[in-house]
């Protein structure tokens, strides 16, 4: 059963990832290429992630318990792996963002 509502927890936040791309993209228009090329956004997509596996992992590993990324004797470790790896997503997506140039998506493409 946990597993369960773990994966129905999974669906719905890939439903909503996909509805803000869909947004997204449907809010930019002459400007695709470069939105999708741009570090900016890229970046941040690096945190969103890092974030979702922290707070995920906090939630489900270590609070409810529902389940574990391997179970058995050294299950901590995994889990406390999964958690490092949620901080160096978030790490890694703020120092591409960081140097990434805020673009005007209406201005012309520079060539």
């Amino acid at each position: 059963m946990n597993t369960l509502w773990d994966g129905l927890f999974h669906v719905v936040t890939w439903v909503a990832v996909l509805t803000g791309l869909a947004l997204l993209y449907s809010r930019v228009t002459h400007s695709r290429g470069r939105l999708w090329r741009s570090p900016m956004l890229w970046g941040w997509a690096l945190i969103g992630w890092g974030l979702f596996n922290l707070v995920e992992g906090v939630i489900d590993h270590h609070l409810l318990g529902i389940h574990h990324v391997r179970g058995g004797p050294n299950q901590l470790w995994w889990d406390l792996g999964f958690l490092a790896l949620g901080v160096v997503l978030i790490a890694v997506g703020w120092v591409i963002q960081r140097r990434a140039r805020a673009m005007d998506l209406c201005a012309p493409e520079r060539r």
